[in-house]
């Protein structure tokens, strides 16, 4: 019996939704996914597309406008002596000061600009014009770590910025990009995420993410504006038979649920092989409900998970795959697999791709030329993939 095949993919049509003019999306789940004794605060979110009327694949990511906390705002406006009705330049256009503060620009991350000028006008910051030397680009980048614009306005309160000269040394406030966490197919009028929310305390203050804490704290009743953003060298093979290796740890997963929910809907008959990695067994599984079902039906053919801190020396996915490097080899030598890692950029995916290196090199019987000509091959022909940030 023929596999099937997957019917044509439609032209999609210029979406009228984009960076500029984004889509006034609702959320309507909100789910935290790890345990309350976990390190992290892992959540689901489940975002409302009705009369979105455009689509995106498994593997695209979409981009969310989140505004900035209010509290920080006021904080701001009250360290600068002002009153926040001020008008400022914003969005090609004029707005109150705290408005655009709340919806246009970043308020967290100090600028080069911004630390200029308070180098420039704060008598009592020698240090801070040291570390703006060129040379001193690596230890001011230490310096700066956890220190967001307001610890500077709180720190030299004699100096002082009007309005309109304060939003001149700041940036706009960018939209962040999630990869995809469902299937069109399966959930036509959603889109699904999984974001780690970012908090933490330094300098005797809660730190948020922007746009994490944005959907974790402030989005329940207020638009969430987004738009789709394409990432074509991260889509699945048209082949529906290709089998597939997914590597993905912590929200690096994302893609691979949607990419399983695809299959699924399309009866796609291709194995599937998923590597996932996080802390803790007991309080980290995420989407661990979805696993489960997923090879009870027979979709998930194998499901290998690297628990970090389950004992007393660290595992990671790429200890997995070189466990399982000889099936691994097989997969991708002998039955063509496509190899795809989603996740953080800095380390895992240099970790991840150093394993592949060595397991086409001992399994495949090669030298280290030989081996790296071999997954330079598997990118050129589209069958290793990344999509790491």
């Amino acid at each position: 019996m023929l596999a099937p095949t997957a019917p044509p993919k439609p032209a999609t049509p210029a979406s009228p939704w984009t960076r500029a003019n984004p889509f006034p999306a609702k959320l309507l789940v909100n789910r935290r996914l790890s345990a309350p004794e976990s390190e992290k605060d892992t959540r689901h979110f489940e975002i409302d597309l009705t009369n979105w009327g455009l689509s995106f694949e498994p593997g695209d990511s979409v981009a969310v406008y989140a505004t900035n906390d209010a509290t920080l705002v006021d904080a701001t406006i009250q360290s600068l002596g002002a009153k926040g009705d001020e008008p400022v330049p914003a969005a090609k256009t004029t707005k109150p000061f705290r408005e655009a503060l709340l919806r246009d620009y970043s308020i967290t991350q100090p600028t080069p600009k911004f630390l200029k000028a308070i180098a420039e006008r704060a008598n009592a910051a020698p240090m801070l014009k040291e570390l703006l030397r060129p040379d001193r680009k690596h230890d001011l980048e230490n310096y700066l770590w956890g220190a967001e614009v307001i610890d500077f306005l709180l720190d030299h309160p004699s100096v002082k910025f009007t309005p309109e000269e304060f939003v001149g040394l700041l940036t706009k406030l960018q939209p962040r990009l999630y990869s995809v966490a469902s299937s069109l197919r399966v959930f036509p009028e959603q889109v699904h995420l999984i974001v780690d929310v970012v908090r933490y305390e330094s300098r005797g203050r809660v730190r948020k993410g922007v746009c994490s804490a944005f959907l974790a704290e402030r989005a329940d009743n207020v638009p969430v504006p987004v738009y789709p953003s394409s990432a074509k060298h991260f889509h699945m093979p048209d082949d529906p038979s290709m089998p597939l290796i997914m590597i993905g740890p912590g929200t690096g997963i994302a893609p691979f649920r949607a990419f399983l929910q695809e299959r699924q809907a399309l009866g796609a008959r291709g194995k599937n092989w998923l590597f996932f990695g996080s802390q803790h067994e007991r309080s980290d599984f995420a989407y661990k409900e979805d696993w489960e079902r997923f090879t009870r039906d027979g979709l998930l053919t194998r499901f290998d998970c690297a628990w970090s801190r389950d004992q007393a020396n660290k595992i990671y996915v790429q200890h997995k795959m070189l466990e399982h490097a000889a099936d691994i080899w097989k997969w991708i030598d002998g039955e063509g697999a496509q190899f795809f890692v989603c996740g953080d950029a800095r380390r895992m995916a240099k970790d991840v791709d150093g394993a592949l290196r060595k397991i086409v090199q001992e399994q495949g019987g090669k030298s280290v030329e030989e081996a790296n000509g071999y997954v330079e091959k598997l990118k050129t022909d589209k069958r290793y993939r990344r999509d790491v940030y």
